[in-house]
């Protein structure tokens, strides 16, 4: 009797071992996935800087002329444009604003 309980404790603490193995195997693979997507854009931004003359600000992508529209306006109408076509705001390109009277 006292062999039969010593190897179900032992499989029992084996298992313990393996499930707690497993989450932090899982765990791991996450962190490192997260990780990488956090990581890919920046090597992109850093290899595209250097081919622009003027330096831009990073996430700027140009200067917009703005004609008879406030600042405010346009920053508005930007960030209105972006969120319909579901883009972040630092991967469009505006040229200029004005307004149609």
């Amino acid at each position: 009797m006292v062999i039969m309980s010593t190897l179900i404790n032992a499989i029992v603490c084996m298992a313990v071992v393996f499930a707690v193995l497993i989450v932090l195997m899982l765990f791991i693979s996450v962190m490192s996935k997260l990780m990488k997507k956090e990581e890919a854009p920046a090597p992109a931004a850093a290899s595209a800087a250097p081919a622009q003359a003027p330096m831009a600000a990073r996430g700027s992508c140009g200067e917009v002329k703005l004609f008879d529209v406030p600042d405010k306006t346009a920053a508005q109408l930007m960030a209105i444009t972006a969120d319909k076509l579901g883009k972040p705001l630092n991967t469009l390109r505006f040229v200029s604003i004005k307004e149609v009277k």
